[in-house]
Formats: structure tokens, sequence, C-alpha cells
């Protein structure tokens, strides 16, 4: 396998692989990385789609991309996914999968359009005292002192933040800035979590970086993920007869690691209460999801809050990477890195519907667009800044479900403090009911107090959910505690999804699954394409200079207060460049 850019190697079709017809293909999950790497598989390895097998060990596909209908609870949105246009892989896959509701469209097709019709942008991105506007006003209100912690972050090597956390290259300044507030809301950073993964994030989206404050940056799918995403890859791949078998748990896959070839000999399986097992060949190609942020959901529904009763580490995904990393650490990384702090990697998010026109007024009080037009609401979450469980919530076009009933809203909603009493309802989030929760958005939505528990009650239904590991691949971390997608030697085995381990990506994004599906099914099956690198804005000084320039809020570099030796060097090399293209660039950027 080997990466491409540029749109060469991007239009062109890849020749059939050797020796493909012979071969099976055995995918431990049906998350959003097992369904792309089917996809993979048939489109560009041109495997048969009888030879092709997907165990699923619940009723559903699709992983942690849901959204359903429940007919006793409510609709359902454990959560939701953020893109953008630089997701090279998944954009390269959704160009050709058929759209279910235009089928002459692809995905891609329909995603293209509906976002360059009804562009995504945010009218209000915070809240504070019940629903009045924050006035973040597009700022990033960074003092130089967290200016230069970022750019320290940025250019700091890989390595040298090994098993390091955010609060380890930030202080409690560069918290207080609305670009912190920005941050951890969007993308559910904790400052426990990996200084590793920010500055890959960092560098992977410094495009975007202008686009941060009122969500200018993202595109968003019609209908929820399942919906628009999950269920046209299942048809593609049933049309072209690949095997979904559910009620199947993979329990182990058992190696022969004896020589330098590392063989996936065997797959432990359960059926129905039915242990099984199966030989395997080197012409059996086995994916394998390991580790997932959805594990061990716990729903609630209007008048029962989530039971959690599990440990730091309980889970089927969870189990099934143990047994394989006990075969040899080395090569098969380590799972209790990322598992085994529930406390730090847990949140809760809730899907509120609200039942008739009593709530929706406030609604658009705070977001100044009808709910109700089919185009962009909230544009993002709306965060309020105030509340203990530093919740946020989002409206997408609705309607988000294609069960949804007429006049009714799903909203979002999650809070990252888990354990702390809210402002109105004095309990944890954790300890909430539905209607709980409820009570609590519509405070921060600004609801008078008094028309607060009727309206919970009576003109909303909430579904919570606790989430023990959603942000475990946030968890510090080191080399090698991520197995890369195929470990070195393996020659029939490949790791897919958000805890496998590929170069400059970011996990917490549809991109990742996607691209580790398109790895491992490349590299597996010897695929003559090249992998579409991701975006390289971290080295385009373009995007740089843009950046600097947001980040600043409109300062000029001779706006900041340097120590006298370091303004001589800054006036010197502003003289030096005076004349030239780099003096337009920071023209053109608004730096100078």
């Amino acid at each position: 396998m080997y990466y491409s850019s540029g749109n060469y190697e991007a239009f062109a079709r890849p020749r059939k692989p050797e020796g493909v017809d012979e071969k099976s293909a055995w995918l431990a999950g049906s998350g959003l990385a097992a369904l792309s790497a089917a996809c993979f598989l048939v489109r560009d390895g041109q495997m048969k789609g009888e030879n092709i097998h997907i165990l699923e060990e619940g009723e559903l596909p699709g992983g942690a991309c849901d959204g359903l209908r429940d007919p006793q609870r409510g609709l359902i949105c454990r959560g939701g996914r953020e893109m953008e246009n630089h997701f090279e892989c998944l954009w390269d896959l959704f160009h050709t999968i058929p759209s279910l509701e235009n089928p002459e469209l692809s995905v891609l097709d329909e995603f293209y359009r509906l976002n360059k019709d009804d562009p995504n942008f945010s009218l209000c991105r915070a809240t504070v005292e019940q629903g009045q506007d924050a006035h973040t006003d597009g700022k990033f209100a960074l003092s130089d002192k967290a200016s230069a912690e970022i750019v320290k972050l940025f250019m700091t090597p890989d390595r040298d933040l090994y098993n390091k956390t955010i609060d380890d290259v930030f202080d409690q300044e560069f918290y207080k800035s609305n670009f912190w507030l920005y941050w951890q809301t969007m993308f559910a950073f904790e400052t426990w979590h990996s200084a590793l993964e920010m500055k890959l994030y960092l560098q992977r989206f410094i495009h975007h970086i202008g686009g941060l404050p009122d969500f200018s940056a993202l595109k968003f799918t019609k209908y929820n993920q399942y919906e628009s995403l999950i269920l046209p890859m299942v048809e593609y791949l049933k049309a072209r007869g690949v095997d979904f078998q559910y009620g199947v748990r993979v329990k182990n896959v058992i190696f022969d690691l004896t020589g330098e070839r590392k063989v996936a000999r065997r797959l432990l399986l359960a059926r129905s209460g039915q242990e099984e097992s199966r030989e395997l060949t080197e012409n059996d190609l086995v994916f394998v999801t390991n580790g997932s942020c959805t594990e061990a959901s716990a729903l609630g529904d209007q008048t029962h809050a989530p039971v959690l009763n599990i440990k730091n580490g309980d889970g089927g995904c969870w189990d099934l990477w143990r047994g394989i990393a006990r075969q040899d650490p080395r090569i098969f990384g380590h799972p209790a890195k990322f598992c085994n702090d529930i406390s730090r990697t847990n949140w809760e998010s809730a899907t509120v519907t609200t039942l008739d026109d009593r709530i929706p007024p406030y609604i658009q009080q705070v977001c100044r667009r009808d709910p109700f037009s089919g185009s962009v609401v909230t544009g993002g979450i709306v965060t309020a800044k105030d509340s203990n469980w530093l919740m946020s919530w989002t409206i997408n076009r609705q309607p988000h479900f294609h069960e949804q009933q007429s006049g009714q809203l799903a909203v979002w909603v999650y809070g990252l403090y888990t354990d702390r009493p809210g402002n109105f309802v004095k309990k944890p989030m954790k300890e909430c009911t539905g209607m709980e929760i409820t009570e609590e958005w519509l405070y921060h939505l600004g609801v008078p107090e008094m028309d607060i528990p009727e309206l919970a009650e009576h003109h909303a239904n909430c579904v919570p959910c606790m989430m023990p590991y959603i942000t475990a691949f946030f968890m510090p971390r080191t080399k090698g505690d991520r197995p890369k997608v195929v470990p070195e030697g393996c020659v029939n085995f490949a790791f897919i999804g958000q805890f496998a381990d590929t170069a400059r990506d970011t996990v917490f994004t549809t991109e990742y699954s996607v691209r580790t599906a398109m790895e491992a099914v490349y590299i597996l099956l010897d695929v003559d394409r090249g992998v579409p690198e991701p975006w390289g804005s971290a080295y385009d000084v373009r995007c740089l200079l843009d950046a600097t320039s947001k980040m600043m809020d409109g300062r000029r570099f001779t706006d900041i207060r340097l120590p006298f030796t370091a303004d001589l060097v800054r006036r010197k090399a502003l003289k030096v460049a005076s004349g030239t293209v780099v003096e337009e660039l920071l023209k053109r950027y608004h730096l100078i």
C-alpha cells in the first residue's frame, strides 16, 4: 500500500488483484469501518460478494452510527457526525455508493448538493444566563502566552507527547479562552486527555480554524447518520451478495505466530449461545474492529435514568481485543490503556423530541432560525457556557428521521461532566431521567422556571444514553498501544476502526474509520491504487498564515508585544520580506 494525492489515482480503477477469486473475508462487527472494508473489497478488490461475511453480534448494522425510532422509548441517536470537504477516503468511497432517495445520484452527489444549496453556519455558538447569547462573537480570545502554547504544541514531535495530557502542555490562561470553549465542546476533549491527539487535530484541521467559531467548516447529512450513510452501504453490499450474519459474536482470533509470517488460523464464535470454531487459511482475510466508543452504552427513557452496571474494561469488543493482544502485545497493542478508566472516558447524550408547538419558539429565539424550515437550524452545537454539566445541544435539518412525525423536532443534547449537579436539576446528569435532562436543557434554553416541569413532562420525550467509553480513544498513549492496521508480518489479518493505528489522521471521525478500512483492504489484497493521504494543510503556508490571522482575532504581527531583542528580529524579518512574495502573503492574510 502507498499514499497518493491529487486526482490522477483518485479516478483510476485498479486491476483485479491476483488470486482474489480464491479468497474470502470475515469481518467482526458491522460498524462504519467494517462496512467500508466490505465496500472496498467489492469495488476495488473485486472480491465476490458471497465470499464476504459480516459477523454482527447485534440485530442491526451501523455500530456507533445509529439512528432509529424505538417503539417503547422514542427517537434515539447516540451521537452525530460532523464532516468536511477533505475527508478524502470517505468521499472516495461514497462517490460510488448510490443514494437511496435518488439512485441516479451517489451519496456524495446528494451530500454535495445539499451543502451547496444550504451551507452550514451557526448564528449563536454559546449561551449564558438561561439562553442569552454569550457573545463569543467569532473571537478566539487567546492571550499571547496561550497562543505561544498552541504553536509549541503544533510543532512538537509525536514522540515528545507520548503519555502526556493536555494539562501537561496548557495552563489556566489557555483554558479561559474562547478557543478552548470551542475546541472542548466541539471535539469532546477533556484536560486529562491526550496532548498528542490534540496536536494531531490541530494539524489535521488547521485549514478549518477560521470556521471553528461559527461551524462554517462543517457539513452534515440530510438525515441521521444511520439513514444517510449506513443504509446506503448496506443496500449496496446486499445487492452484491454480501453475507450478513446477525447474532454472531467473534470471541477471539487464534494466530500462528511462530514464524515471520503471522497467520490468523481460527475464529472462535458464539452464535445463539452456542460456541463455534472456524478454521482459517491464508486465503481467509480477517478484519477486526478492536474497541468501540459506544460499547456497553446504557439507555434510559423519559422516566428512568440509564443504569450502568459494568466495571472498567467490560464489553465484548474489549474482550476480543484483549484475547488477541494476549497472544503478542508487542504487535497487537494494549487495550487497557483505553478502556480501564471509565471515569475519564464517559459522557452522556440524550435525544429530546419536542411533541408540539410549545418548546420550538424558545429554540428559535436562540438559534434565530425557523427549526421547521427543513434547512440548517443551529448549524452545530450551542454550548451553555455556564452549565455545570457543560451541556451542548444541536438541531440538524428537520426531519432528522424518516419516521419523525410532522410537527416534532429531534434535538441532540450532551454533557461532558456527568458527575456534577445541574444548575436547575440538582443531580448529576448520570442519575437523571429523560424528563430531568429535558428540564435542565429547557433551563439553559431560557424557558421560565415555573413552566419548565410541565413542558418537560408533557411536551417533550427524552431518551438519555450513558456511554462509558465514548472518548476512550483520547486517552494518553504511547507508540505501540494502538496496533497497526496490518500488524507487522500479518498476512491475512487487519485491525480497522478508531483504535487501529495509521499515520497523521485523527480519531473520532468518519474519515478515520473509512481510512483504516481502505488501508487494510489495499494491504491485504495488494490493490494497485494509492490510498489518498490525509489533507496536507499543515504543510501549506497559506493555511498556516490564514489560521494564524484568524486566531489573532484581527491583530497584526506588529501588535504583539515582544521583548526588545525579539522585536528587533521581527523588524529585520519584515524588512527582508519587503517587496517579496512573502510580504504579499502576509498582507493577503491581514498579518501586516
